[in-house]
């Protein structure tokens, strides 16, 4: 036997062991608050207003967020499926919900509880431990580690707890267990355990369910709409043991039952792609009520947009072969200008994705840094500009402080926030023109730099990192313009050393001369940047940004 056949082989008999009393204890948990289960429409929550509107996917409209507890928010989100490389279309939407759960947290003082759960057992992953024949369980955790180093490549703050479906297979079979037991699913002669969607009647379909239609032909189904909890295991198939039969959880049960046992039957908001809303997120809300016995599991569902690429109306996924992977994007552009590409659209909007719009995000940086290195430099009093409108500059300040909190407290409006920062780069640039020496105002530059460093550091953007991104791309860039000068420069030479190919003029062209004199000056120009030009070549003697003097020119 293999060490995964072994492995797996413990884990299962283990999970076997405490099966029952895991049933027994979850017949007995007390339901809680939530324990009426009529009522179709999203009731207002109690608790704690925090100020702030969200666009509540179950009401599609913007509702006042109202939190259990004052100060914290339970958080649920859907992670990966670990069977292929994470790609930027999971980027976008885990990187557009880091930036609102920084947002709740650092501007708005609200701890935020988050858990996700990794999918280590699919059909996917089973497909793809087929084809590499590799066990699924490698499978899985060699793409789940990936995925976690991606997730901080893109400085995504991890969850307070990450778990896997594998590890709360028996908390899965006792949540099951109950819903059947609520008269709220069915189980079949084959060994398979169905939602039955009929039970709850018009409560389904929140996000826009499948009409009452009936089963397949050869179904098991009493109804089309109707889903699987369970899964009886087919031939060679990860299985484990439950009342019905060896098999597996179903897609949908595994994100409710591990959302309920670590937030139990209330959750603030739920998290998720656009495409995660039917059928998946339907499901978890009909499964989740169903145990808990209650008309409002989740209060609050916030939806990503898609990522596409730009001129294709498809969304980038695995399954149309149209993606890009995290790994290969950090190839060209930094984590900074994915977050600014993410903030200058709001976090439910579609986003096209393109060399252009990636660009656009690389330039509001740029001008950024360089605004807050110009600050620096006159500050210090290396920058000597005109008296500035120091009183007109503190109002723009707080004219920007106000508009981004109201972006920010409107629905995590940050394409609005980044705009009027933008604005107020301007209006300090339009400043900061040099001219003759007046009277200085370090103080207000000082007050705008410190804000908007602020401002970045609540979206996740380090300014540091973006500015040695800068003299990164400013080194590539100097010596491509360098290298093609001194080629010019040496064939202008060598076309001035020409010799007359007459025998009554010996020596250079006089004419010439001047020209040899201008590549003299331009050698001697270069020398004191640290550009050494030789007449075999050129000589890169520069030192890296603030790594010593140039060197002494010859």
């Amino acid at each position: 036997m293999s060490i995964c056949e072994t492995l797996f082989s413990f884990r299962l008999y283990f999970r076997f062991c405490v099966l029952h009393r895991l049933i027994s204890s979850a017949r007995s948990v007390h339901t809680g608050p939530c324990s009426n289960i009529s009522g179709t429409e999203w009731t207002k929550p109690s608790g704690f207003d925090t100020g702030l509107k969200v666009f509540n996917s179950l009401t599609k409209q913007k509702e006042p967020l109202i939190l259990a507890r004052e100060g914290v928010a339970t958080w649920y989100s859907c992670g990966p499926t670990v069977y292929d490389h994470a790609h930027l279309g999971h980027a976008c939407s885990y990187v557009r919900f880091d930036i609102v759960q920084r947002i709740l947290s650092k501007l708005f003082g609200i701890t935020v509880i988050h858990a996700m759960v990794i999918t280590d057992i699919d059909d996917k992953i089973i497909k793809r431990s087929w084809e590499e024949n590799i066990c699924s369980t490698v499978i899985a955790s060699m793409y789940e580690e990936e995925f976690k180093r991606d997730m901080l490549s893109l400085k995504v703050i991890p969850p307070a707890v990450y778990l896997r479906v594998t590890e709360n297979v028996p908390q899965i079979v006792a949540f099951i267990d109950r819903i059947i037991k609520n008269g709220h699913a069915y189980t079949t002669q084959e060994g398979d355990v169905y939602f039955d969607i009929k039970s709850i009647g018009e409560r389904y379909g929140k996000f826009g369910g499948a009409a009452d239609s009936q089963p397949e032909p050869g179904s098991h189904k009493r109804d089309a709409r109707d889903f699987a909890l369970w899964k009886k295991s087919k031939a060679g198939e990860p299985y484990w043991e439950s009342p019905w039969g060896r098999g597996r959880p179903g897609w949908h049960i595994e994100c409710s039952t591990i959302a309920s046992t670590v937030f139990g039957s209330q959750l603030d908001i739920h998290s998720g792609g656009i495409d995660l809303a039917f059928p998946h997120h339907e499901n978890e809300i009909a499964q989740s009520e169903a145990y808990h016995q209650c008309a409002q599991w989740a209060n609050y569902f916030l939806h990503s947009g898609h990522l596409h690429l730009k001129g294709s109306v498809e969304k980038m996924s695995k399954s149309l072969k149209n993606y890009i992977t995290i790994k290969d994007f950090l190839k060209s552009y930094s984590a900074n200008e994915f977050r600014m590409f993410c903030l200058l659209t709001k976090y439910r909007s579609a986003i096209d994705y393109s060399d252009g719009s990636m660009l656009e995000a690389r330039s509001s940086l740029e001008s950024i840094s360089s605004f807050i290195h110009d600050t620096q430099a006159y500050m210090k009093g290396q920058l000597q500009c005109a008296p500035v409108q120091e009183a007109f500059l503190w109002e723009r300040l707080a004219e920007a402080k106000s508009s981004v909190l109201k972006a920010l407290a409107e629905d995590f409006d940050t394409a609005r926030a980044v705009s009027a920062v933008m604005s107020l780069v301007h209006h300090g640039n339009r400043q900061l023109q040099p001219s003759g020496e007046g009277a200085r105002s370090p103080a207000v530059f000082a007050a705008i730099v410190t804000y908007i460093r602020d401002v970045l550091d609540v979206f996740g953007i380090e300014l540091l990192h973006t500015r040695v991104r800068v003299y990164e791309l400013c080194s590539i860039y100097f010596l491509g313009v360098v290298e093609q000068l001194a080629r010019f420069r040496s064939q202008v030479r060598a076309f001035a050393l020409a010799r007359h190919e007459s025998a009554t003029k010996p020596g250079l062209y006089p004419e010439r001369i001047p020209l040899l004199t201008a590549c003299d000056t331009l050698r001697n120009d270069l020398a004191p940047l640290g550009v050494i030009l030789k007449v075999f070549g050129l000589c890169k003697q520069w030192p890296r940004f603030g790594e010593g003097p140039l060197p002494v020119p010859p």
